[in-house]
């Protein structure tokens, strides 16, 4: 499959049932998952994977990023540190539906501890079914990727 169809995924310990559950809904979906972990309970860093998604994003061999910790904000940070990223933290459908029509977000961020398995999923198909509008958005989505020097 190619970059375009590919989805990396990735989480802190708090969030691999869910992360688990986020790949079975994508794969359904016709995405090829790529699932970086971890897959044991041990603690384990946020930061570090929400870098490793990220990266595989900015390269281009993924086309969406979708990471996960206990509240999705500390590895949505981790995420934007990495340049071409645009990686928004969603509790809720509409939200993740602005992030992509209006600022072409690359990589969605979903808090375990805050949301419920049912209400994941539903702000993944907003996030991967919504387009970018382009138009008025795109110069503000340049003067963001302008920010990173």
């Amino acid at each position: 499959m190619t970059a375009d169809k590919r989805i990396v995924l990735s989480s802190d310990h708090a969030a691999i049932q869910l992360r688990q559950a986020v790949a079975a809904h994508i794969a359904a979906l016709g995405w090829e998952v790529v699932d970086i972990g971890p897959t044991t309970p041990e603690s384990t860093p946020y930061p570090k994977h929400g870098e490793a998604a990220a990266r595989l994003v900015a390269s281009g061999d993924c086309r969406f990023g979708v990471i996960l910790c206990g509240t999705g904000q500390g590895i949505m940070m981790a995420a934007n540190k990495v340049k071409g990223i645009r990686c928004g933290v969603c509790s809720d459908t509409f939200s993740a539906r602005m992030i992509r029509q209006h600022n072409d977000a690359n990589m969605l961020s979903i808090g375990a501890r805050v949301v419920g398995e049912g209400l994941a999923l539903d702000i993944l198909d907003a996030f991967l079914t919504a387009q970018f509008e382009g138009g008025r958005h795109g110069p503000r989505v340049d003067m963001i990727m302008a920010l990173e020097g």
